[in-house]
């Protein structure tokens, strides 16, 4: 085991991820194996088809060769010949006897030692090719000892010649042969590999090299320009490919700089925000003795100045609460949503001339986590009631509801109001914090925050209308689904 292995597993941690790939595993090397064995997989299969055609020539040869010398004898006496000559001759072609059939006769020409059988009849004239490949695989891998009659018409000749032979030397000759074409196959593997291996490693290889080498550099140092992978002037895939990362990488680059240039932007909010919040409560402090001042002007100016300072605090802590980090996940129980809204009632403060209705049933209940729901609600009504403020006119009606209704498992919470409705531009940042809110001077957090915790719900908050005297939001949430295990072990509980 490696020494990285080692210190990964003794620290619990899982081992640094390989940043670079040995020659071996690279997928040059695995291209020149591979072209190499599909090459000679290539030549295996041409391979078949030649040796049998070599057996088929071999066997022809010889027997073109008896029948030279059959015509000689044909038109002399055989006797003529000595058994010296009879030997010489059968020893020249390799075989034991040479025959000849004309006219439906056989008639033995030279013989040396007759064999007691014959193990192969081949007809040369009715050889195919399934069975001439079939013929040399068996004559190459399980001869040798054979004896072979091979018999059929030679050239343009009406007579049939026959000849005995054993398969040793074919055998011996089919060897060298299939040696000499392994050989060559292997030469041709090797230069048609490198070949192949040159000209993908040039076209494919080499670029996705360098793009992987660019996107390790670039991990190293992402806010180096100087990391960002240079595309050549290519229109295939790899051209396109280059231009996508370099693209993306650029992207990147700018998102990651943007991303630090916010960070720093919000700590320095953050640390603003949380003076200022210092600040501001002691102004509430004073302001709340401005009430105690019988002078008509004060009290004509003290709860718009209170009013001024409440949102400024809302405002600070709106910003400090979507500063920090992620909110925890939600600790749901079966809530009643009437009350819950009534508590939201309270904490608003809404001016006179606005309504408020709570249209939720007493007995309505909402599968969710309390305190998050109730910040919710907060948010959206209080835009509410900022939208239906600026509105002076006292014909105006200004009416803020939120009902309640249930689809199956599904709870949906409605919170209408009768404002002037939302601006396109806040309809397209809805959800966006710092571009989504819809007067000016706000912030948009209210919303960001209201959707990041029903999401963590699970439940979705969407504009359902805003129009000229009706805004309509919806905040949906599913109830929890039951786990298999803990019903079974509330039924097998006793009663």
């Amino acid at each position: 085991m490696s020494e990285t292995s080692q210190a990964g597993e003794g620290n619990g941690t899982a081992p640094a991820a390989v940043r670079t790939v040995p020659l071996s595993r690279g997928l040059s090397t695995k291209l020149l194996l591979l072209t190499i064995v599909f090459v000679l997989l290539a030549e295996v299969l041409i391979f078949l088809p030649w040796i049998a055609s070599y057996r088929l020539s071999w066997l022809k040869e010889r027997l073109s060769t008896a029948a030279a010398v059959s015509i000689v004898l044909v038109q002399g006496e055989s006797t003529s010949l000595s058994r010296t000559a009879q030997n010489d001759v059968l020893m020249a072609i390799g075989a034991k006897a040479i025959a000849v059939r004309d006219g439906g006769v056989s008639r033995l020409l030279v013989v040396a030692d007759m064999p007691p059988q014959v193990d192969e009849h081949i007809d040369l004239a009715s050889v195919g090719m399934i069975k001439g490949m079939t013929g040399a695989l068996d004559t190459l891998f399980f001869g040798g000892d054979r004896m072979l009659r091979v018999f059929g018409p030679v050239g343009d000749s009406d007579k049939e010649f026959e000849l005995i032979m054993p398969d040793y030397s074919l055998r011996k000759a089919m060897l060298i042969y299939s040696r000499n074409v392994a050989f060559v196959s292997l030469l041709i593997s090797l230069f048609t590999a490198m070949l192949v291996y040159a000209a993908i490693d040039l076209i494919m290889i080499g670029p996705i090299r360098t793009m992987t080498r660019s996107m390790l550099s670039f991990s190293e140092a992402p806010d180096d320009p100087g990391r960002i992978i240079r595309p050549a002037a290519r229109s295939d895939e790899i051209g396109v490919a280059e231009r996508e990362l370099s693209q993306m990488q650029e992207r990147l680059q700018k998102m990651l700089s943007e991303q630090k240039h916010l960070a720093d932007l919000g700590l320095a909010v953050s640390k603003i925000n949380h003076d200022m919040r210092n600040i501001l409560a002691s102004a509430q402090l004073m302001s709340d003795r401005l009430r105690q001042v019988r002078d008509p002007t004060v009290q004509a100016f003290a709860p718009k100045l209170l009013r001024a300072l409440d949102r400024a605090v809302s405002y600070s802590e709106g910003v400090l609460h979507y500063g920090r980090t992620q909110e925890p996940p939600p600790s749901r129980r079966r809530v009643r949503l009437r009350q819950l809204v009534e508590d939201v009632h309270g904490l608003l403060d809404i001016e006179e001339g606005i309504e408020f209705i709570n249209a939720v049933e007493t007995a309505f209940e909402v599968d969710a986590d309390s305190d998050q729901l109730f910040r919710v609600l907060t948010n959206l009504c209080r835009n509410s009631v900022q939208a239906m403020a600026a509105d002076t006119e006292s014909a105006v009606v200004r009416r803020l509801a939120v009902s309640a209704e249930r689809m199956g498992s599904v709870s949906r919470i409605a919170v209408t109001d009768t404002g002037p409705g939302l601006p396109p531009k806040a309809r397209e940042n809805l959800f966006a914090a710092f571009r989504g809110s819809a007067r000016s001077g706000g912030t948009g957090l209210g919303l960001a925050i209201a959707h990041e915790l029903i999401r963590a719900h699970g439940g979705t908050v969407e504009l359902v209308e805003s129009i000229g005297g009706r805004t309509t939001f919806a905040v949906t949430i599913p109830d929890q689904p039951v786990r298999l295990d803990q019903a079974r072990g509330s039924l097998r509980r006793p009663a």
